[in-house]
């Protein structure tokens, strides 16, 4: 089966070109667009050091979202929290020898898959019962929901149903980190572990172009990282600083 590991090694290097150029792509875009109003949600900070906290609550803990829906908040907490100790779980195989706080969270790892779903069923839940979110949901949320219960899914099947050898998957985890050829030709058949990594790789080539940019988006929002302070300080954007400079110095000539 060495053909079919060369070709996720390829598609796996092709994909990750594809999300780092592609969210690379938007993250310049989102810093550069201009922001003309101050337009922070309150009650906003009124320092630069309270942009920092409100930042930290809405990433660790999802504070507006919270406010807003209780179970919304629930449910997407659940899902990102878990994701988060799935991913981090998943290092194991990109280090020799394991990190000690990686082998700290297998226990707990181990699970998150679990809460992953759950998490991701009441979300799709919501878009199917809640009227005015069933409203303004595409087919693409719907598609974007089962790709990620897809890549939950499948990461319990291969933990629960057909056991991966975990030794041999690590190796090839390892070649593609190290670009070692030869360790591509290692990647096991099994079915639950090729649909497995085949959704990973539709998720890092459809990421950029998805709703997922919310991830490096929440940073770059006017509503979240202005400081409220219109009375204080007149505010005015780089590219009207540079107009009026433009249109001062043509007066003056």
């Amino acid at each position: 089966m060495s053909a079919i590991g060369v070709l996720y090694a390829l598609l796996f290097y092709t994909a990750f070109l594809v999300l780092i150029i592609g969210v690379g792509k938007k993250i310049y875009q989102y810093a550069t667009v201009p922001a003309p109003l101050k337009i922070a949600v309150t009650p906003a900070p009124k320092t630069k050091a309270g942009v920092v906290l409100r930042l930290t609550k809405e990433v660790v803990f999802f504070a507006s979202l919270f406010r807003s829906n209780k179970w919304t908040w629930i449910f997407g907490w659940l899902f990102h929290f878990c994701l988060l100790l799935v991913l981090l779980r998943h290092l194991r195989y990109f280090t020799d020898p394991v990190w000690f706080w990686v082998d700290l969270i297998q226990p707990f790892g181990k699970y998150a898959a679990f809460g992953m779903v759950a998490g991701l069923a009441g979300l799709w839940v919501r878009r199917l019962l809640v009227d005015r979110v069933r409203y303004i949901t595409s087919l693409s949320d719907h598609l974007m929901l089962a790709l990620l219960m897809g890549i939950a899914i499948t990461g319990l099947g291969m933990k629960y149903v057909l056991h991966t050898d975990i030794i041999l998957l690590k190796e090839f985890a390892q070649g593609l980190l190290y670009f070692d050829s030869s360790a591509w030709k290692v990647l096991p058949a099994d079915p639950f572990l090729l649909l497995h990594l085949t959704l990973v790789i539709v998720l890092m080539f459809i990421f950029p172009i998805s709703k997922l940019l919310h991830v490096p988006g929440l940073f770059f929002s006017p509503t979240r990282n202005q400081v409220d302070n219109p009375r204080e300080k007149r505010h005015i954007s780089p590219w009207a600083t540079e107009l009026e400079a433009e249109k001062n110095k043509m007066q003056a000539s």
